[in-house]
């Protein structure tokens, strides 16, 4: 959606291809953490209006563990910089609403089914639609289908590098009618992981680490809300308000990286070629950073002719992702026990944690990272 309002207000024709109704993708809860860069480009695209007027401001992120806390002034460790809060779901509505708006064509509940020609001139995308078969003949195809899309899978297998990790853990996640703790918490505690997320002044977000093959009936409300008191020592449960669940589920943790991002005239972006663990918000801000890219790659190549910036489109891209791999990979490291860890293991993250509470160079790198890094220059 990002990519074809860039696109549209370039005079560069475009369809999307959505799988799924309107109802489905403007309900579907995901995350809500906003960089700097994300909410530069809603502005940029004048579809910032509800956002301005609905979004929650961090300018603070707070770490504890053994009843210490990290208190990272974003604004000051990062020249000004903060995040905003604003529902995955929220900007899903924004950009759908604009691009019809502005004439651009969304086909829902369109199966892409089959990709042909791509290393040709005019790639072909067989989908169903209305319950007939349908294809559509494109100059080019941009792979924004997910993780379970069929775009990567259409890159032959000897032409794709998979870099792969799968935590031994998982995030079990609720959402609640009850007012957010006044900072984005994260927690590292003797029991477990736990993150107290803001989403609205009335909604929260809230997460404790479990076996990612747990059952979730295993979990009643009232167990989640004991270990949540816990883990952010909030035993005498006077800070966390706990309100009515209407949201619980499972979901694993898990880097992921394939490469190059390019097969010809298709190129990928966001979840179709990166998953990175939810530890440091970076998702929804990844993809819409590739096609940031992808945008100006395609504006050049249609009205100048030029393919140098297609060309070296997936080299760009892949600097700024391991940047984000790495961060995620480190604060899910910091923040989390693994089952197996070693008492060893558990002093070096203790002595980690405790680096940060007393580093301004160490918090400075959380916080940097955390606000969004600077835009990849090509």
């Amino acid at each position: 959606m990002f990519l074809a309002l860039l696109l549209q207000r370039a005079g560069i024709d475009c369809v999307v291809l959505e799988s799924r109704s309107r109802e489905y993708v403007e309900s579907r809860v995901r995350a809500g953490v906003l960089e700097q860069g994300t909410v530069d480009l809603m502005a940029d695209l004048g579809v910032n209006e509800r956002l301005r007027r609905e979004c929650m401001i961090d300018e603070a992120l707070d770490i504890r563990f053994s009843g210490k806390l990290i208190h990272l002034d974003l604004p000051g460790l990062t020249g000004g910089k903060l995040v905003h809060i604003y529902g995955q779901q929220e900007v899903v509505k924004d950009l759908i609403a604009a691009n019809l708006a502005r004439g651009v064509p969304i086909l829902f509940e369109a199966e892409a089914t089959r990709l042909e020609g791509l290393t040709g001139e005019k790639p072909v995308i067989h989908f169903k639609h209305g319950g007939a078969d349908k294809t559509l003949a494109c100059d080019i195809v941009a792979g924004c289908d997910g993780f379970h899309g069929i775009c990567r899978a259409a890159i032959p297998a000897d032409r794709l590098a998979i870099y792969d990790r799968e935590f031994p853990f998982g995030w079990l996640g609720i959402m609640s009618e009850s007012p957010p703790l006044a900072e984005m918490t994260y927690c590292n505690h003797d029991r477990g992981f736990a993150l107290a997320s803001r989403r609205s002044p009335h909604v929260t977000r809230l997460y404790v680490q479990c076996d990612p093959s747990d059952d979730i009936a295993n979990w009643p409300d009232a167990r989640i809300w004991d270990e949540l008191h816990i883990r952010l020592n909030d035993e005498a449960r006077t800070e966390l308000k706990e309100g009515r669940i209407f949201q619980k589920g499972i979901t694993p943790c898990r880097s992921f990286v394939s490469a190059p991002m390019r097969h010809g005239r298709m190129l990928l972006a966001g979840d179709a070629c990166h998953i990175v663990p939810p530890t440091g918000a970076k998702g929804l801000n990844l993809a819409v950073a590739d096609v940031r890219v992808l945008a100006r790659a395609l504006i050049e190549f249609f009205k100048i002719g030029s393919a140098a910036r297609l060309d070296r489109y997936s080299e760009t891209c892949l600097k700024r992702i391991w940047k984000v791999v790495r961060y995620s990979t480190y604060m899910t490291t910091l923040l989390h026990r693994p089952p197996d860890q070693t008492p060893f293991d558990r002093e070096i993250q203790l002595a980690e944690l405790d680096y940060v509470l007393n580093s301004q160079a160490a918090s400075t790198m959380i916080a940097e990272n955390y606000v969004g890094l600077p835009f990849e220059e090509d």
